[in-house]
């Protein structure tokens, strides 16, 4: 099973930060529910309002997320590719996950990649956040986004030592 050994990503406290959430309308049975469930997140983390858009297929987001990379803290993308009886499915996915690879590191700012890349449509239901679902992969992506917004703000708020303020121990209190 996919997402073995994950993380739990519960929560983050990202009040203060922005985020906008990118869905596909592919396969909307599946991405309607991601796109519900990353929404869910960012509000569970203190986020009250993300920006929500959609666009056509997965091919589409990086051109998006490039943009939106420019205006928020944070990006998630979540969408959902399935396996057909051509070649396309592999240049699909390789695209998406390259685009959205280099927009965060062009732009500085984190992407969450909740691209869903399945062979049956059965296995994109098993992933999307269903109440029955075994994974929660628009949650995932919004969740890993802001905990990375949150350590690159920490990273360049760095302290006169350099090191940064994220995860650093409070009160002086040494670290073991």
């Amino acid at each position: 099973m996919s997402g073995e050994g994950r993380p739990v990503l519960d929560t983050v406290d990202a009040a203060g930060l922005t985020i906008a959430i990118v869905g596909t309308r592919w396969h909307a049975e599946v991405t309607d529910v991601l796109v519900e469930r990353a929404t869910a997140a960012a509000v569970a983390c203190g986020i009250d309002d993300p920006l929500v858009v959609r666009v056509v297929g997965s091919a589409e987001l990086p051109v998006v997320a490039h943009e939106l990379a420019r205006h928020y803290d944070a990006v998630a993308c979540v969408g959902a590719v399935i396996r057909g009886g051509t070649p396309h499915f592999e240049y699909v996915c390789d695209a998406v996950t390259a685009g959205l690879t280099r927009v965060a590191l062009d732009a500085g700012t984190p992407v969450g990649n909740g691209v869903l890349t399945c062979d049956t449509i059965e296995d994109a239901r098993d992933r999307c956040g269903l109440p029955d679902s075994s994974e929660d992969k628009g949650w995932e992506a919004v969740v890993a986004a802001l905990d990375t917004a949150l350590l690159l703000r920490s990273i360049r708020c760095a302290g006169p030592d350099g090191r940064p303020a994220y995860g650093q121990p409070r009160n002086g209190a040494a670290r073991h």
